[in-house]
C-alpha cells in the first residue's frame, strides 16, 4: 500500500499558521510580481476565485469580500515543507518528496490499521507544523493520487481497500485528472472516446505502447491495482537550470537589466554547484511585454557553448554579459530577461583545457567560501558587485508576509 499526503491549500496553511486570526476567511497568494492567484482557501473557492486568474480582474470582488491577499512568500513556504516532510519521515519507514506539498509513502509490509493510522498522521503533522493534510492511500501510487482527491472532498482520509472499491472509483474520475496524463494526451484519448480512467483500463496494450509508450501501460496497470511505478528516492539531477524573472517595473536601463542578468546567472551558478553539475551552454533572453500593444514590442536570445563546463559564478556572469550585449537594443521598455544553462554533466567528469590561464582552483575554493557564508547569514550576503542591490528591478512584493522561521528580525512578537 501507498500513502499520498498532500498538504490542503499549501501556501495559504502556511500564512495562517501565524495568523490564525485568517482561519475561516478568505485568503489567497499571488503568483510573482502580485499577478495570478496560485493558491486559495476554501473560502476564496467559494467566492469563485479561479487558479491562475489574474487578480486585477477582480479586484471588485476581492474587495468587496474582504478577500486576504498575499504575496508569494517561497522562503516561509519551503521551510514549512521541510519542516512537513522531516516530521513525515519519522513516522514512515520510506519517503519520495514529489513537490515541495506532496509526498508519497510506502506502507508496505505495514501491519496496521490505516484508517487509524492516517489520522494519526495527520495530528501528529498539524500539531508540529501547523499544516492541515489529507492522506489518500491505495495498492499503487496512481490510486494513491485518486483516493488522496477524494480524501480533499470528505475528512482529509480516503483508503481504496479492495477491487470492488478500486473500480468504483476509477469510474468515477475523469481520464484528465489521472496522474500522468497530460493535456496532449488528454486529447487524444478524448478522440478516441476515452474519458474516464475505467475507460482507460479497457485500452488494448498494443495500441497503448504505440500511441502512449510504456508509460501509457504502466499507467493502466496501476490503475488495475498492480504496483509498477517505484518510489524515487533519490532526486535526479536536473538537465537544465533556468531563472528567469518579470521586473517589478519595465525599465529601458541597461545597467539594470546588466543586474539583473548578471543575478539570474549568479543563481545558476548556486544551483549547479548545489547538485555538483557543470555547465556547457548558456542562453540569455529579453523581452518587453506582450501585453502592452502601447509598446514597442522587442523578443530576443542568444547562446553560447562555453569554452569549458563550469559552474564558476564569475565565468557565466562573465559570458551572460557578452550575450545582453549582442542581443540588446536601446529604447524599449524590457519587462522580463532570463538565464538558462544546458548540456549539464557531473562535476566529476570535469575534463580541463590544457591552454586555459583561469586559476579554477582558486574560484572553486572562493565558491565553497561564498556559499556557505550565503547558506548561513542569507541570500547574497556577498555577491559580484555587478549584482547591484537589485532594488530598481525586483519582483513586485506588496503584501508580502514575514519570513517568520528564518529571520529573526521577522520573527512572530507576541505582546503579554
Amino acid at each position: 500500500m501507498f500513502a499520498l499526503v498532500d498538504c490542503n491549500n499549501f501556501y495559504v496553511s502556511c500564512e495562517r499558521v501565524f495568523r490564525p486570526d485568517l482561519n475561516n476567511k478568505p485568503v489567497v497568494v499571488l503568483s510573482n510580481n502580485d499577478g495570478c492567484i496560485i493558491s486559495r482557501s476554501e473560502e476564496a473557492k467559494a467566492l469563485g476565485l479561479k487558479m491562475a486568474e489574474p487578480v486585477f480582474q477582480r479586484f471588485e470582488l476581492v474587495k468587496k469580500a474582504g478577500v486576504f491577499v498575499f504575496s508569494s512568500n517561497y522562503t516561509l513556504y519551503g521551510d514549512l515543507s521541510q519542516r512537513v516532510m522531516e516530521t513525515l519521515r519519522g513516522v514512515a519507514p520510506v519517503i519520495e518528496i514529489y513537490s515541495i506539498d506532496e509526498a508519497f509513502l510506502d506502507l508496505s509490509g505495514l501491519d496496521i490499521d490505516f484508517q487509524k493510522w492516517a489520522e494519526e498522521i495527520k495530528k501528529i503533522v498539524w500539531r508540529i507544523t501547523g499544516i492541515p493534510i489529507s492522506i489518500g492511500i491505495a495498492p499503487t501510487k496512481t490510486l494513491a493520487k485518486i483516493a488522496n482527491k477524494a480524501a480533499k472532498k470528505g475528512n482529509g482520509i480516503f483508503i481504496i481497500r479492495n477491487d470492488r472499491h478500486r473500480d468504483c472509483m476509477i469510474r468515477n474520475t475523469a481520464i484528465e485528472k489521472v496522474w500522468g496524463v497530460g493535456r496532449q494526451y488528454s486529447k487524444l484519448l478524448f478522440r478516441n472516446r476515452i474519458f474516464s480512467a475505467y475507460d482507460y483500463t479497457l485500452l488494448d496494450d498494443n495500441w497503448l505502447r504505440s500511441q502512449m509508450k510504456v508509460m501509457g501501460l504502466r499507467i493502466k496497470t496501476e490503475l488495475l491495482g498492480e504496483s509498477c511505478i517505484p518510489l524515487e528516492l533519490i532526486i535526479p539531477s536536473k538537465k537544465a537550470i533556468a531563472t528567469t524573472r518579470a521586473f517589478g517595473r519595465k525599465t529601458k536601463s541597461k545597467r539594470l537589466l546588466k543586474e539583473a542578468v548578471s543575478t539570474y546567472a549568479a543563481r545558476c551558478g548556486e544551483k549547479l554547484r548545489k547538485q555538483s553539475s557543470l555547465a556547457n551552454l548558456i542562453t540569455v533572453f529579453i523581452h518587453t511585454d506582450p501585453f502592452n500593444q502601447n509598446d514597442l514590442q522587442y523578443n530576443k536570445s542568444k547562446s553560447i557553448t562555453l569554452p569549458v563546463a563550469t559552474n564558476c559564478t564569475q565565468e557565466l556572469i562573465k559570458y551572460a554579459l557578452k550575450l545582453l550585449d549582442d542581443i540588446f537594443l536601446p529604447g524599449y521598455f524590457y519587462k522580463k530577461a532570463g538565464v538558462i544553462i544546458e548540456g549539464l554533466e557531473p562535476q566529476m567528469l570535469w575534463q580541463p583545457d590544457l591552454f586555459e590561464a583561469l586559476n579554477r582552483e582558486k574560484y572553486n575554493r572562493l565558491s565553497v567560501v561564498v556559499d556557505g557564508l550565503n547558506n548561513y547569514f542569507g541570500r547574497d550576503t556577498v555577491k559580484v558587485a555587478i549584482q547591484g542591490s537589485g532594488e530598481e528591478w525586483k519582483l513586485r512584493q506588496e503584501k508580502l508576509s514575514n519570513r517568520f522561521t528564518t529571520n529573526w528580525n521577522e520573527t512572530l512578537v507576541v505582546k503579554v
